[in-house]
């Protein structure tokens, strides 16, 4: 049985271009798994091994590899920035047990790594900070450990300080030996010495070295007493302590330094030996039931315990269908059953590989603690738990956003129609955030995702990996409907034609929802036996069948509310099927009645533009709906944050581009529904008026 206590599960994470993959491949290189190192913008980099991620220079999907440091065992996940593919992100944090949070230098805490940083929270993963890119123009440490505080209301505890700034950077400052690392001009990271702090930082790494141990000794009672008394705690006791304090999230051990330049990086490996959690020291995975509510059982870390197991990410490739695993508990061996809760049937583990990026080692077992991939199951999706059939019990699944954005493909030729189906099949497995679904009128078939650079690489993916051409139509907005009335109403169906008949009345009241997103809300107030109970459920699936397709454009209704409250049934000729007939009916008949609307999705928008260029930027976004938020100045240029309407958005990277001379960036995410201005939302009705009738024709 392999020591446990000596593994680390942990994902590198931070905004697009903050340097996470240049920080991996250093770590590959320093641990000795790579001899050469690999670079992200010759597209040689070894965890971006897709031919979209090589030329883009941007990681697409999560990569994940092994390696060793100081006798430890480290699975490492490199994951996405952009904000198109922070599913990967979320599905990477949600079986991992530490972090590292990469920042960049100059840029600082961006949108995206406000993003992730949420979803670490929300998974509850211990992290570790690394402040890199210090040898950039506008670089400044200590400006980015703030914008931490604030940004993220987040506690960083300053470990290092850097030694130098922008070219001048040299080394760092350990706080906790009072030594100096400094790397020569080489680019080895293995060429530096340990020497004494230069005279002019003694007094700084004092003033920080004093507030790291009152930090890290209130973990510790007794040694915050013997603290307070003037007795300093020896270095183990202190890293005991931070290792408390990170793992229970009370604060973050920050580093800083430069990956590209191979400087720091080692600090950020002994880092996660001391302070990131093994897989025994994470709280364990909950057990749900069916409906998805807890059972009060865990999945306990221990080969001893029944199998738990949970896919996180399927990938297709030449050799069949691999399927990403985390295994919680228990062990697995090549040749055994496994129980998919999820789908109730078992199947047979084939192959056991442990990767390197797109290359794989085959293993004859793994066990609690491991990250590996299965070869050849044939119905795992992502977030199906695997078990033992013996001992069946489902972890708690992963939740995925819904999409904001679609478009129409359709088949070049009948050759790519036949392929275009089975290849978008395996797209869907391997992307849980991409839908696919065929327009009952027109017969196209429509892809959704979360923005436009997700699916321009999903049609890229269709035309090179599975080579399928296809047409491509312009971008649909996701919009939505609501009400803005309350209306008290009643629906009678009635049906007689010969035998028993139909027969159902329902008074009920339809008002809007203020809040969820998403809202619908049944109730009913119904007294007495005029509709007898087990009716309820049926009129509740009628108007949630009904939702999903609004009056207006035809776009699903939100943030409505329906009240039964009294109704009529016959004995012969009342069932379930009539009361949902009523429902459906009644849906139709008064929806119209209560004033509805049409909702746009708004994006949060944050813009990075040199300073020349604002006027023109901040022009720009309102002409196109923006509602500025905040405007921040930067060393090297102003971060805008806006909101705005999904559907103005189109093709923004490139007017951007434009304006600022090839030099503005922006990301966006989805933020919230709103209201559609009157024009828009008339020519959006027409539009959906004219398709219908062209669809009956």
């Amino acid at each position: 049985m392999s020591d446990l206590s000596k593994y680390r599960n942990i994902g590198i994470f931070a905004h697009v271009d903050a340097g996470k993959t240049t920080t991996t491949e250093r770590i590959l290189k320093l641990t000795g798994k790579i001899h050469k190192t690999g670079e992200v913008h010759d597209g040689a980099a070894t965890t971006d091994f897709m031919e979209q991620e090589q030329e883009r220079g941007i990681t697409i999907q999560s990569a994940a590899t092994t390696c060793f440091w100081d006798g430890h065992r480290f699975n490492i996940i490199d994951t996405p920035g952009h904000v198109d593919f922070t599913i990967e992100v979320y599905r990477s944090l949600k079986v991992l047990d530490g972090g590292v949070g990469v920042f960049c230098g100059s840029g600082g805490v961006e949108p995206q790594s406000e993003t992730n940083w949420r979803y670490a929270n929300d998974s509850k993963v211990a992290r570790v900070i690394f402040v890199n890119k210090l040898d950039r123009i506008g670089a400044d440490f200590y400006r980015v450990v703030n914008q931490i505080k604030e940004v993220l209301a987040a506690k960083p505890l300053v470990m290092v300080l850097p030694i130098g700034i922008e070219d001048d950077f040299k080394g760092v400052v350990d706080l906790l030996t009072m030594k100096a690392w400094i790397w020569d001009d080489s680019g080895l990271p293995e060429n530096y010495e340990i020497v004494d702090i230069p005279a002019d930082m003694v007094d700084k790494a004092k003033e920080f070295r004093a507030e790291m141990i009152e930090t890290a000794v209130e973990q510790d009672d007794e040694v915050m007493e013997a603290y307070l008394e003037g007795t300093e705690p020896d270095i183990d006791t202190i890293k005991r302590c931070i290792r408390k304090g990170t793992i229970a999230l009370d604060f973050f051990p920050t580093f800083c330094g430069s990956a590209f330049k191979n400087k720091g990086v080692q600090n950020v490996l002994n880092a996660v030996v001391d302070y990131l959690p093994s897989p025994t020291e994470v709280p364990p995975q909950p057990e749900v039931d069916l409906d998805g509510t807890e059972t009060g059982e865990f999945a306990i870390v221990s080969e001893d315990e029944p199998l738990r197991a949970l896919a996180f990410k399927i990938m297709d490739d030449q050799y069949g269908a691999l399927t990403f695993t985390r295994i919680y508990s228990g062990k697995l061996a090549k040749g055994d059953t496994i129980l998919n809760t999820f789908t109730g049937k078992t199947e047979r583990v084939g192959r056991i590989v442990e990767m390197h990026a797109d290359s794989r080692e085959d293993l004859d077992s793994a066990h609690a603690g491991d990250i590996i991939a299965l070869v050849g199951l044939k119905n795992v999706q992502t977030g199906h738990t695997l078990c033992d059939p013996k001992d069946p019990a489902t972890l708690e699944p992963m939740v995925f956003p819904d999409p904001v954005i679609s478009i129409a493909v359709s088949p070049k030729d009948k050759a790519a129609s036949e392929k275009l189906g089975e290849a978008i099949g395996k797209m869907v497995r391997e992307d849980p955030s991409f839908y696919v679904e065929t327009d009952p009128d027109s017969g196209e078939t429509i892809l959704k995702g979360m923005g436009e650079l997700h699916l321009d690489i999903k049609i890229d993916i269709l035309k090179r990996t599975h080579k399928v051409e296809v047409d491509v139509g312009a971008p649909q907005v996701a919009y939505r409907e609501t009400i803005t009335k309350r209306v008290e109403d009643s629906y009678t169906h009635k049906k007689q034609s010969g035998g028993s008949g139909q027969f159902g009345r329902i008074d009920y009241i339809i008002e809007p929802l203020e809040g969820d997103e998403s809202g619908f809300e049944f109730e009913s107030s119904v007294v007495g036996g005029n509709v007898p109970k087990e009716y309820w459920p049926a009129i509740e699936k009628g108007f949630k069948l009904s939702k999903e397709k609004g009056v207006l454009a035809g776009f699903p209704l939100l943030n409505f509310k329906v009240t039964l409250v009294d109704g009529a049934f016959h004995a012969v000729d009342s069932s379930a099927v009539a009361f949902e007939i009523a429902a459906k009916s009644g849906y139709r008949q008064t929806i119209p009645k209560c004033g509805p609307q049409l909702l746009e999705p708004i994006m949060k928008l944050d813009v990075f533009t040199p300073e020349d260029h604002v006027g023109d930027v901040i022009g720009d976004l309102n002409r196109r709906r923006g509602m500025i938020k905040t405007q921040d100045t930067t060393p090297t240029g102003v971060r805008v944050k806006a909101d705005a309407p999904l559907s103005e958005m189109f093709g923004y990277i490139g007017d951007l581009r434009t304006m600022t001379s090839g030099r503005g960036q922006f990301s966006m995410e989805f933020s919230h529904y709103s209201p559609c201005p009157r024009n828009i939302s008339e020519e959006i009705i027409a539009k959906a008026q004219a398709e219908k009738e062209a669809a009956q024709k």
